[in-house]
C-alpha cells in the first residue's frame, strides 16, 4: 500500500485561462464584468468572428468570481439570506428559524449545448422517484443549476427559438415556472445569460436580441504585434498553465476584490435626473422600441460607476456603456451604410455634449 501514498495529489480541475491575461476585447470584458456586478442588466450577447476568444473569456470570468455561500445540498444554490434567491424548502427552513448548514461553492457556470431538450433546461418529473416511491417529485434542470451563476449558450443564433424564449423569460424575471405531468413548481433562476454567436451563421430575431441587456461586437485583431502577443500568451499557457496562473494571480485577485466592492456599492450609486432624461432622449431619438434600452443603460451606467469606486454617475460612465446597451435595439434599415454603434455614438454626442 505504500506505493499509493507516494503519489502527489493532482489538481482534478482543468486549468482555466486567466481573465486578466486576455489581450484586447475590452468591450466584451467590460460587458461581462458589469453583468456580474449587477445581474439585472440582463445578460450579454457577444457577436464576433470565429476564433476571437469569446468562449475563453466567458469561462475565464466565471473562474474569476469569488465563491458564494449556499444552503448545503440545495439543488437551486439557494442563498441563506435573500428570499429572491431561495428555493421553497430553504425559504420554509429560514422562516421557521431552523439551523441551516451552509457551504461555499464556486459560482456555477452552466454550458447549454445546442441539442438540449426543453425537459433538461426547465426540469421535469423525477421518473426514478415516481417508479420507486410512487411520489411526484421534481428533477431540477439547467435553469435551477444556473441560479446565482452564469448560463452560457454558444451559437445562440442556432438554438431553437422556443428554448431561447424560455431562457430569456427566466433571465428577465429571475424565476422559472414549470407546469408539466401534474407538477407545478416555481423556483429561483437568477443568472447572467451570456450568448455568443457568429453573425455569418444568421441573425437572432429582433425581439430576442432586445431581451439581451448588452451587445458586444468583436473584431479580429489586425495589428500583427498584438496578434503575436496573443499567440505567445496562449502557447505559454498551454505549455505550463500553473506558471501562467501564478503570474496573473495578483491581478486576478485585485479584479476580484474590485468586483466584490462594486457589488456592494452599486445599490447606493445615484444617477442624476437630468442625465436620466438625456438617456431617454437618446433612446427616443434613435427610435428604440420599448423601454428596455432606457432601463438597461441606467443600470449599466450605475454598475460602471460602482466598478470605478464612485457613487455618482458621470457623463463618461454613460458614454462607456450606452453603445453596448443600445446598438442591438435599433431598427435595421437595409439602405443605411452607417454602423449601428456609430449611430448611437453620433446621437449621444449631439445630446450630451
Amino acid at each position: 500500500f505504500s506505493m499509493v501514498t507516494d503519489i502527489k495529489p493532482q489538481k482534478t480541475e482543468r486549468p482555466i485561462f486567466p481573465f486578466t491575461a486576455i489581450i484586447g476585447q475590452e468591450e466584451m470584458k467590460l460587458a461581462l464584468i458589469l453583468n456580474v456586478i449587477d445581474p439585472r442588466i440582463g445578460g450579454v450577447m457577444i457577436m464576433g468572428d470565429r476564433g476571437t476568444g469569446k468562449s475563453t473569456t466567458i469561462r475565464a470570468v466565471a473562474d474569476l468570481l469569488p465563491e458564494i455561500q449556499v444552503v448545503a445540498g440545495d439543488p437551486f444554490n439557494s442563498s441563506p439570506t435573500d428570499f429572491e434567491l431561495m428555493g421553497e424548502e430553504a425559504k420554509v427552513a429560514v422562516l421557521q428559524n431552523k439551523d441551516i448548514p451552509l457551504e461555499a461553492r464556486k459560482v456555477p457556470m452552466i454550458d447549454l449545448p445546442l441539442g438540449a431538450t426543453e425537459d433538461r433546461v426547465c426540469g421535469t418529473i423525477d421518473i426514478e422517484k415516481a417508479l420507486t416511491d410512487g411520489v411526484k417529485a421534481f428533477e431540477p434542470g439547467l435553469l435551477a443549476k444556473a441560479n446565482r451563476g452564469i448560463l452560457y449558450v454558444d451559437e445562440v443564433n442556432l438554438l431553437d427559438d422556443h428554448l431561447v424564449d424560455i431562457l430569456l423569460d427566466s433571465a428577465a424575471s429571475g424565476w422559472n415556472t414549470v407546469e408539466r405531468e401534474g407538477i407545478s413548481i416555481k423556483h429561483p433562476a437568477r443568472f447572467v445569460l451570456v450568448g455568443s454567436g457568429n453573425p455569418e451563421e444568421g441573425e437572432l430575431r429582433p425581439q430576442l436580441l432586445d431581451r439581451f441587456g448588452m451587445h458586444a461586437e468583436i473584431r479580429t485583431v489586425r495589428d500583427p504585434e498584438l496578434r503575436v502577443q496573443v499567440v505567445e500568451q496562449r502557447s505559454n499557457f498551454d505549455q505550463d498553465p500553473e506558471a501562467c496562473l501564478s503570474e496573473n494571480a495578483e491581478q486576478q485577485q485585485e479584479l476580484r476584490d474590485n468586483i466584490v466592492a462594486a457589488q456592494e456599492l452599486v445599490s447606493s450609486v445615484k444617477l442624476d435626473y437630468s442625465l436620466r432624461v438625456k438617456i431617454s432622449q437618446v433612446c427616443g431619438e434613435l427610435d428604440v422600441d420599448g423601454l428596455r434600452g432606457d432601463i438597461v443603460t441606467n443600470r449599466a451606467a450605475k454598475a460602471y460607476a460602482a466598478y470605478n469606486k464612485r457613487t455618482e454617475v458621470t457623463v463618461d460612465d454613460i458614454e462607456a456603456v450606452i453603445t453596448s446597451c443600445l446598438r442591438h435595439r435599433l431598427r435595421k434599415d437595409p439602405l443605411e451604410s452607417i454602423d449601428s454603434g456609430d449611430k448611437v455614438n453620433k446621437v449621444f454626442e449631439e445630446i450630451f455634449r
